[in-house]
């Protein structure tokens, strides 16, 4: 009598509660007994919920030490396809435990071990294998449909300050609104957007409070407060599609330039913001909040003091025009003093396989945050270059900012509202909807041409708001002449705050300097008039001095 064990195996949670793994076990058991096969109770093993996709099962694992120990002689399984939906892990299974003297035996696939049953062993493999891919797609397709439709049960749970209720017979799924839990929401993007604390500032301070998370932990991650203030759901549109399964990208700035990417091993990545379909769910913040939340985020991503002990203006801000790549800052010592450069990222052997990919020398951070500091203030001489740049600014925050394409889709859905009222009305005027179907179907729509008129109303106030505060810019002449006035004395954050106002990126070559900014230039030809040049700006250094002085080792 050969001593055997018994696997099987569901994948999806409808099938573990309808409890479909119990007659595959009871066929599994009855079989061993016709066969006179001893299986020990301990050696029965289901994996309920569990991917046909993933070799790592708790189950799966058992048998597979169980084989490479030699305690079993077969293993029962109903069909290829619950060991697997691939036909490559059936075969690499199999393969694995013949190695060990076991034999795999399913109920539902020939014993034999001819060449016609084993040509049909493989074929049962394979059709296993697009049938997954086809339940796939169904249910993708299934799903994208339903998040067409606005309906939130496509999305199966609810983020921090939400409750998940499941839809009923009489009811569709929605988001209940925890109280408690959007309070804490509410104060996270408060304390990110006015009062300016960093993500590791705001997780320190709610758990000093002892606010407790979702799983009721004393203490907040970053990595979850980062989560909550990406989440468009709290702006009251929750979204689908969000992220997908591809070749995991490891984007770097050469790559981004040539507009590519480079493939290492398959991870979730986040698609891009078109494909995604939103979902109208409770605010819990204001659109306005939300946006500037994204904006710091944007902005931190960039210029974040990353453990910086000694700031300079240009952190952040400059990178190599030969490899593409940033420049950090080293620093060597001399008997007198210490001296900073910025070093091309490209230039170290060490971040490249061992061979450098980029010849730049490191520059003199001091001379070259000099340079372009004086060439800034040069800009800011004639006030009328801002105040022109700002009245474009506000120009195109009426014409294509974010504000203004929700307003557009407001608009739209107000529409569709009215135009569902509308349809209704007339079904009950036909008689083909009966008063109390209308009754029920009507306050939905009420309750959402409410809620759409409010929200436009209020982006309304937010477009006046704007128009004024950029207004101000008329009191512009009186700051450029304190600013002028003052910059010798200013310090090296109040510099760096201006620098990253006026200044995108400053591209460093051999010979050449190329200061990036968004307020156009006048340049007076040598015929007369004053015509107007395209940023960047560019300083050729070459022209000032053939030694390059802003290197070491060159004079």
């Amino acid at each position: 009598m050969k001593i055997a064990a018994i696997y099987a195996r569901v994948s999806s949670d409808q099938q573990k509660e309808e409890k479909t793994i119990a007659s595959q076990t009871a066929a599994l058991i009855e079989f061993s007994r016709q066969e006179n096969y001893q299986v020990p109770d301990e050696w029965v093993f289901e994996d309920e919920g569990y991917s046909g996709a993933n070799l790592i099962r708790p189950g799966l694992e058992r048998i597979r030490d169980l084989a490479a120990e030699g305690q079993i002689q077969a293993v029962l399984a109903l069909s290829p396809d619950r060991l697997s939906r691939k036909y490559a892990y059936q075969v690499l299974l199999i393969e694995e435990l013949a190695r060990h003297g076991v034999d795999m035996v399913f109920i539902k696939a020939p014993h034999s071990g001819t060449p016609e049953d084993q040509l049909l062993l493989q074929f049962q493999g394979m059709i296993a294998e697009y049938e997954r891919a086809q339940i796939l797609e169904r249910s993708r397709r299934g799903k994208r449909h339903r998040a067409k439709q606005g309906k939130v049960s496509v999305l199966s749970g609810a983020p921090y300050g939400y409750r998940y209720i499941r839809k009923t017979e009489e009811t569709a799924a929605y988001y209940e609104i925890i109280e408690t839990e959007a309070d804490v929401v509410r104060k996270v993007f408060n304390l990110y957007t006015v009062e300016g604390l960093s993500i590791g500032a705001i997780t320190r301070q709610l758990t000093e409070l002892g606010l407790p998370t979702r799983k009721q932990k004393a203490r907040w991650e970053r990595s979850v407060i980062w989560a909550m203030l990406r989440n468009p759901a709290y702006q009251g549109r929750a979204c689908f599609g969000k992220t997908g399964m591809a070749a995991r990208q490891r984007i770097t700035r050469p790559l981004r330039l040539r507009g590519g990417f480079a493939e290492s091993n398959s991870a979730s990545h986040e698609c891009p913001r078109t494909e995604w379909l939103e979902i109208p769910v409770p605010a819990l913040i204001s659109e306005e909040t939300f946006a500037m939340a994204q904006e710091n985020l944007e902005y931190n991503k960039q210029h974040g003091p990353r453990r910086t002990i000694e700031p300079s203006i240009l952190q952040g801000m400059v990178h190599c025009r030969q490899c593409s790549y940033a420049l950090y800052r080293s620093s060597t010592r001399t008997s007198a003093r210490k001296i900073y450069y910025y070093r091309c990222s490209g230039s170290d052997a060490y971040r490249h396989g061992g061979k450098a990919i980029c010849d730049q020398k490191p520059i003199r951070q001091d001379l070259l945050d000099q340079l372009v500091w004086t060439e800034i203030l040069r800009l800011l001489e004639d006030p009328t270059l801002i105040q022109n740049e700002l009245n474009r600014r506000l120009e195109a925050a009426r014409d294509s900012s974010p504000t203004k394409r929700r307003q557009e889709t407001l608009n739209r859905d107000l529409i569709r509202v009215r135009k569902s009222m509308e349809r209704l009305l007339t079904a009950y005027q036909e008689e083909l909807l009966t008063l109390d179907e209308l009754r029920v179907r009507m306050p939905p729509l009420r309750q959402r041409e409410q809620t759409i008129q409010a929200e436009l109303q209020a982006i309304n106030h937010q477009t006046a708001d704007r128009a004024a505060y950029l207004q101000l810019a008329e009191t512009l002449t009186a700051f450029l002449e304190r600013l002028r006035s003052n910059a010798d004395t200013l310090d090296i954050g109040q510099r760096q705050r201006i620098m990253r106002l006026l200044v995108k990126e400053v591209i460093v070559g051999k010979d050449l300097i190329t200061i990036k900014h968004s307020i156009p230039r006048q340049v007076t030809p040598t015929g007369g008039n004053p015509q107007s040049s395209k940023p960047p700006t560019q300083h050729n250094t070459t022209q000032i001095d053939k030694s390059y002085p802003l290197c070491k080792g060159r004079g």
